[in-house]
């Protein structure tokens, strides 16, 4: 397993770690099979989106706040709610096919490590794991 730390700078970002990740894939020498990303955080999220326009992220994270205002009416003590429900809709984790020694994504996208409690110093973890062929 290889693991690295994500560095948020707000409240809510989504950050792009295709790069991180294809660093790890090549330490692995995985030539095909899968790669597992996970994200150990109650408060944060992985997902895999459009990497083309920088517009993309913010208008999710807009239009999350609007599904999740951070000021609801929530009963967690610790005024944190909107973001253990937002990482709850993305979800702490992604699987990526590898082919070839590449990550399998579409021309626009990317992975993205997703903030929802920051800024913080956080942890993604990524396994690959090989065709058993």
């Amino acid at each position: 397993m290889d693991q690295f730390t994500v560095k948020t700078h707000s409240r809510s970002e989504m950050i792009d770690i295709t790069e991180e990740i294809m660093f790890a894939l090549k330490r692995s020498g995985v030539k095909n099979g899968a790669c597992y990303v996970f994200v150990p955080h109650t408060t944060a999220a992985v997902t895999i989106n459009e990497n083309a326009d920088p517009d993309v992220p913010k208008d999710i994270l807009t239009e999350l706040d609007k599904i999740v205002p951070l000021d609801g009416a929530y009963r967690h003590i610790e005024g944190n709610s909107a973001a253990h429900i937002k990482a709850s809709l993305f979800g702490s984790s992604e699987v990526v096919l590898v082919e070839g020694g590449s990550l399998v994504l579409g021309p626009w996208q990317s992975i993205f490590f997703c903030e929802f409690d920051g800024p913080r110093a956080r942890s993604v973890m990524v396994r690959f794991v090989p065709d058993v062929l």
